[in-house]
């Protein structure tokens, strides 16, 4: 079977991932992130470990990073704001950086009417929080590059939103 343009596109950004050194992957599945989940669960150098609340995935990615790892977290906007506890509490608080891709259910233009409110306050609420953010499009790579230079310049938690392409 042909890989379509997205799933292409979206097997390089998770390559770029990890030769920037991202080695362990936690979250709570999406449909909007489905390829780039699959890839990194058949990547022999990320350890995967799926979640079943966006909670666990903050804990589970804590716990890799203070054992070695290079965390990503993967989940929707709404499960990111209701795990805000776990970022400011034990993100933030401990300086345990992690490098989140969120799905941005609500962006403008999308029609479903069930996540607009969430998909209004998130960025507003990631800009109350201090914690860079940037919606990934156009270059994806200099975006993950961007990104990778605010972790080391102190940006604990970085987010990627990702709208339902890249």
């Amino acid at each position: 079977m042909e890989l379509s343009n997205r799933q292409k596109k979206e097997q390089i950004f998770c390559k770029h991932l990890t030769n920037k050194g991202f080695d362990f992957a936690t979250g709570v599945p999406c449909g909007v992130q489905k390829f780039i989940i699959s890839d990194l669960s058949q990547d022999s150098k990320v350890v995967h470990v799926p979640a079943v609340r966006e909670s666990e995935a903050i804990g589970l990615a804590a716990g890799a990073y203070l054992s070695g790892k290079r965390p990503l977290v993967y989940m929707q906007n709404s499960g990111f704001l209701n795990s805000i506890n776990d970022v400011t509490s034990l993100l933030m608080t401990y300086g345990i950086p992690v490098l989140f891709l969120v799905s941005w259910r609500g962006a403008p233009g999308e029609d479903a009417c069930q996540h607009y409110i969430n998909g209004q306050i998130t960025c507003p609420i990631l800009n109350e929080l201090s914690i860079h953010w940037e919606v990934l499009e156009g270059n994806y790579v200099e975006v993950i590059d961007r990104a990778c230079n605010a972790i080391k310049k102190g940006n604990l938690s970085v987010i990627l939103i990702k709208r339902d392409h890249i």
